[in-house]
Formats: structure tokens, sequence, C-alpha cells
């Protein structure tokens, strides 16, 4: 019985040995840079989303894949995956090309969203996704933020 004791023991602390060696790093910032129309199917909507991703790290990050998820006022927008390879060199930024689909139903999601929205004139949106690097090298990210409607023009003075 202490044999499986001490055994035990030096199990758990090999274990929070090598979780305490496990490098801390900086969440990557991750920042739409363009979006393109691509040819659509049926009711989908499909656009090129181009993102930038800084990483504020001693360490290069190489990916074998992407996700990408849009929200705008707490809704699903559009949704995409990418098999691209690449690397984010350390204290470096690179850009890439998501393709994604906005379906009909979230489309007209959006549209009651934005009748809710003009009311605050304002819309918030959220960008979700992850560069895939195996087990113990994915790094999941996150940005979200408001942006002002435009204004409709003031209406007419006089007569």
């Amino acid at each position: 019985m202490k044999r499986i004791v001490r055994w035990s023991i030096l199990v758990c602390a090999l274990w929070l040995a090598a979780c305490a060696s496990l490098p801390v790093s900086d969440p990557l910032t991750v920042t739409v840079a363009g979006i393109e129309p691509l040819p659509g199917e049926g009711l989908e909507l499909r656009l090129a989303v181009t993102v930038r991703v800084q990483n504020p790290n001693d360490v290069a990050v190489d990916y074998t894949g992407a996700a990408l998820t849009l929200e705008l006022n707490g809704r699903n927008l559009a949704s995409g995956v990418s098999d691209r390879l690449g690397t984010v060199p350390r204290y470096g930024e690179t850009t890439f090309t998501i393709p994604v689909t906005i379906s009909a139903f979230d489309m007209m999601r959006q549209v009651f969203g934005f009748i809710e929205a003009d009311a605050r004139g304002e819309v918030r949106y959220r960008v979700r996704g992850k560069l895939e690097g195996g087990w113990f090298g994915t790094r999941r990210f996150s940005s979200e933020g408001t942006m002002q409607l435009p204004r409709g023009p003031p209406a007419a003075v006089g007569g």
C-alpha cells in the first residue's frame, strides 16, 4: 500500500512540474483586414475574409488550419474554415484569407438585429476562432467591440 502511495505522489509531482514548465504566452491579436465577395450557392452568401494575426510572443506560432466565426449583436453571421499551413513569426504578423458562409437564415436574423440596433445607434461585433497547431499548439483568439451606425441626413427645416 505504501508503495502505491509513493508512486502516486511521484507521478503527481512530475505532472505538476511538467505543467509548470509550459511556456506562458500572450494571446494573439486578430483583426479583420478585408472582406471580398465570393461566388455563392443557392441561398448562401460567400465571402473571403482576410485576417491579420499578430504574435506578441518570443516564439513563432505554426498552424495547420484555421477556423473563424463572425457575430453581430450576439447573433451568428458567418463561419468558415481553411486548411492553410503557415507560421506567424515571433514578434511578427501575417495575413491570410478564410472563406466564410452566411446562410439565408443568418441574414434574416441580422436584418431583425439591425432594426433593434438602429434604436441604440451601434452594432456589437465579435470575431472568434482558432489556429490549429496540434495537441498543445492550438491557439484560440477572440476580438470584440462596437461600431457606430451612420445617422441619416438631418431633416430639412422650413419649406
